[in-house]
């Protein structure tokens, strides 16, 4: 529409009618409110009487023995760090509502552990990575340090220790292969199957699977990733892992920085390498891939996040390029990086019981299906300490 041009005086007449009317308006409400709730004498007695209240605290805090200061000093640090985690959960738990679906053409499922219904709680979830050829190397740790059977249930409920075979299915579903773990996993229930075809060259992709399944089956506080020829310590792993459950984002292991090989035919050849620099690099600080842990908020971000995680051809170079840019405390516990006898063995004896203990060279316990009861023996921490641990 179309009208005669308004003056520039009667733009400013009326801004400034329209401020006088606003400053009347608030005016009266400030001075309706004053009356009814923040008189100044009131405000001033109110203030006055709870700066006494703090003053004679403070004062009785002083007067108090050291060993009460250090007390109330602890338990503030305890609010503080409990507070902490609350918010960081709070802070995923928005991310999560927020996070329905991005561009091109990704949609983020909400991972089930922030849906309605209940999930199992637990202290933290032990996912034992195996493939279908690994019978023997399972029964292995069935016979030394994995519960069976009802020990496994009283583990659960007792301690809060979720322990499962992460497998997949093979590339023809419903074959041999599946039917015979079908039949064992009906002979122990220790299996967590995973929507997944099996494959060496497909462990990045496993991995994030197993995150993200087991964020949506259990409410846990930790959540770990362990190969089925490491031999592990229970008591010792529930007893290391419970020191930063005050902490939001942990992510635990024995971090190393290998080189990126490029050279095509080798073992743990990067496809990627032109992505980490000049010939001859190393990669960032990753956890090696025997055995990590990861907090309930990271294993959350991985869930929500999945479509979008790059794979790198070694799975634990992914888990590692999925947390360098979030801020997560990285902790290098070499304990769970020990040798076979005697170094193990060596420190079992001086009382340092280690977490995980495997060959470097074979990234496992060598021939772990002859050694492992060997290793548990020298090595273990004894049946009896996880029920022991208090954690």
């Amino acid at each position: 529409m179309r009208g005669k041009a308004v003056s520039g005086k009667a733009i400013l007449v009326l801004c400034l009618a329209s401020f006088l009317a606003g400053s009347l308006i608030t005016s009266r409400t400030w001075t309706s409110q004053s009356h009814n709730n923040n008189h100044p004498i009131v405000n001033h007695v109110t203030a006055s009487n709870k700066l006494g209240e703090f003053d004679h605290k403070l004062r009785k805090l002083g007067e108090g023995k050291a060993e009460d200061i250090m007390g109330e000093v602890s338990k503030t640090h305890k609010a503080i760090q409990s507070l902490e985690k609350t918010i960081s959960n709070l802070e995923m738990e928005l991310a999560v509502s927020r996070m329905s679906s991005v561009g091109n053409g990704f949609t983020l499922q909400k991972p089930k552990s922030y849906s309605n219904h209940t999930l199992q709680k637990a202290f933290v979830v032990i996912g034992i990575n195996t493939a279908f050829s690994s019978r023997k190397r399972r029964d292995s740790l069935r016979q030394t340090w994995m519960p069976t059977g009802e020990k496994l249930k009283k583990l659960e409920k007792e301690k809060g220790i979720v322990i499962r075979f992460v497998i997949g299915h093979s590339a023809t579903t419903g074959g041999v292969l599946d039917k015979a773990l079908d039949k064992e996993e009906a002979e122990h229930k220790d299996f967590l199957r995973l929507n997944h075809v099996e494959g060496y060259h497909q462990l990045s992709t496993k991995t994030r699977l197993y995150f993200s399944t087991a964020v949506s089956m259990w409410d846990a506080e930790f959540y770990v990733k362990v190969d089925d020829d490491v031999h592990l310590n229970l008591g010792m792993l529930a007893t290391t892992l419970a020191e930063y459950r005050s902490k939001p984002r942990v992510y635990i292991g024995c971090m190393k920085s290998g080189p990126v090989l490029s050279e095509k035919g080798v073992k743990y050849h990067e496809p990627e390498y032109w992505k980490f620099g000049e010939d001859g690099n190393k990669y960032f600080r990753h956890a090696t891939g025997q055995i990590y842990g990861i907090s309930k908020d990271l294993a959350a971000y991985i869930s929500i996040n999945s479509p979008i995680l790059h794979r790198y051809a070694n799975e634990d170079v992914s888990l590692g390029s999925w947390l360098i840019g979030l801020e997560v405390e990285h902790v290098d516990d070499r304990s769970m990086c020990c040798g076979t006898p005697p170094d193990c063995e060596w420190k079992a004896q001086a009382g340092n019981i280690c977490v995980a203990s495997f060959d470097w060279s074979c990234s496992g316990v060598c021939k772990s299906v002859e050694k492992m009861k060997y290793v548990h023996n020298s090595c273990g921490e004894g049946d009896s300490s996880i029920w022991k641990s208090d954690f």
